[in-house]
């Protein structure tokens, strides 16, 4: 249902018609716009030059490996969890530490992984990841 004004025949129209205001304002901004210079964002950094040291050496790497029947391998040796907590103090305290590749079989325990996890963190080391993610995607 629309709704209808009647108007007499005299009465004057008292509605403003907005079109030309919209259409100077809609100038004026585009001329505001161009006319703004365009600000460059910079950020000054201070890159080495020159080549890499000689220096550069290969980290040692650690597997690290949960069984699927909660058996925690090191370098492919068995080890306990006592024996697994020395190892991280050692690569803990190392300078630079070792990176530990944690690989565990996809039917391993959520538990014991975790486990090796927190105890990783507790004794200090930094440099540990995944791998073996691949059996995950079957």
């Amino acid at each position: 249902m629309a709704m209808e004004v009647k108007r007499g025949e005299g009465d004057p129209m008292i509605e403003m018609n907005m079109t030309p205001l919209i259409d100077v304002m809609l100038v004026l901004l585009t001329l505001l716009i161009i006319t703004l210079p365009i600000q460059t964002h910079a950020v000054k950094l201070d890159m080495p030059s020159g080549t890499p040291h000689a220096g550069v050496f290969k980290p040692v790497i650690v597997n690290l490996g949960v069984d699927f029947d909660g058996t925690i391998l090191w370098n492919g040796a068995a080890v306990d969890r006592a024996t697994l907590d020395s190892y991280f103090m050692d690569a803990g305290l190392a300078e630079p530490q070792p990176e530990i590749h944690l690989n565990p079989n996809k039917l391993a325990k959520y538990d014991t992984v975790a486990k090796v996890l927190a105890d990783a963190q507790r004794l200090g080391v930094k440099k540990i990841g995944f791998t073996g993610l691949d059996q995950y995607m079957q």
